[in-house]
């Protein structure tokens, strides 16, 4: 179900993930405790919608549409590659009621190296500033790095750490 967000996504992704804590994680012993759902900086970004949602079992970059031109369908569990200032990720396409047609892109799976909620969304919002902010202003092993066709999370992280 395709559906364009004219204004911010952020309350609707939180409803839509407080609602697969309930229905679909609630049993699972992945849960950090500390933790809550919580949609991070949601902004444009080439006419959509960039940010992130941090939970208490992942943290994730989400991309949902703002628009129709320029949105890239993929289906359910289909990967695409995404361009961003710092490198290309590899994003996942989902499709909940609350959001309709998103994507998105595993940051952290387990979220037991947080303390607690704060740790955690100036993580999320450290992580969105460093895929946004260009390779040309890293250091010179990064800049030799990003010339890689792809960038996993792992070098994205160990890049920008």
């Amino acid at each position: 179900m395709f559906r364009v967000h004219s204004a911010s996504p952020a309350d609707a992704v939180e409803e839509a993930y407080f609602r697969i804590h309930r229905e679909r994680m609630a049993d699972m012993p992945v849960h950090n405790e500390a933790l809550s759902v919580e949609a991070v900086d949601f902004q444009r970004w080439q006419g959509h919608w960039l940010g992130v949602v941090v939970t208490s079992w992942h943290m994730s970059l989400l991309l949902l549409p703002g628009q129709e031109a320029g949105w890239q369908s993929v289906g359910d569990n289909r990967r695409r590659f995404v361009e961003f200032p710092a490198g290309d990720l590899a994003f996942l396409g989902s499709e909940e009621p609350e959001l309709g047609e998103f994507q998105s892109c595993a940051l952290f799976a387990g979220m037991g190296r947080f303390a607690n909620q704060n740790e955690a969304v100036l993580t999320a919002r450290a992580s969105l500033m460093a895929l946004l902010k260009p390779f040309t202003e890293a250091a010179p092993a990064a800049k030799q790095a990003a010339r890689q066709p792809s960038l996993s999370r792992r070098r994205f992280f160990g890049l920008r750490g």
